[in-house]
């Protein structure tokens, strides 16, 4: 992605392997930003390039490249209402899909949660 892309969460990848709830609640707690996501995904492209244009460092999951994609989608349905990707959290709170983060960059919006 660019320079302020990071794809490393804090857990480790043992963890990472079979993620429970509580797996899933450490990666967002990981970082600030925090986008549950696939590589080829457009609206997950669209959510990254917001934060980039922002120049604002997140961890993204690619989902797409973890043997747990069902599951780690399954904890998050639970979780947000919605299994789609992306899923991403600011400060540990759920925002929304691509869409969603793209309406709340134009409103002035989510600059206002990354500075709380």
């Amino acid at each position: 992605m660019g320079l302020f892309f990071s794809k490393t969460p804090s857990v480790s990848r043992n963890a990472m392997s079979s993620l429970s709830a509580e797996g899933v609640k450490e990666l967002i707690s990981s970082d600030k930003v925090v986008i549950f996501s696939k590589s080829y995904c457009p609206y997950c492209k669209m959510a990254k390039e917001v934060f980039d244009k922002l120049k604002h460092k997140y961890t993204a999951i690619e989902l797409d490249e973890r043997n747990d994609t069902d599951a780690v989608q399954d904890i998050l349905g639970e979780m947000t209402g919605a299994r789609s990707v992306p899923r991403v959290f600011v400060n540990g709170q759920f925002i929304g899909g691509g869409t969603d983060v793209k309406a709340l960059y134009e409103s002035g919006d989510l600059q206002k949660k990354l500075e709380a």
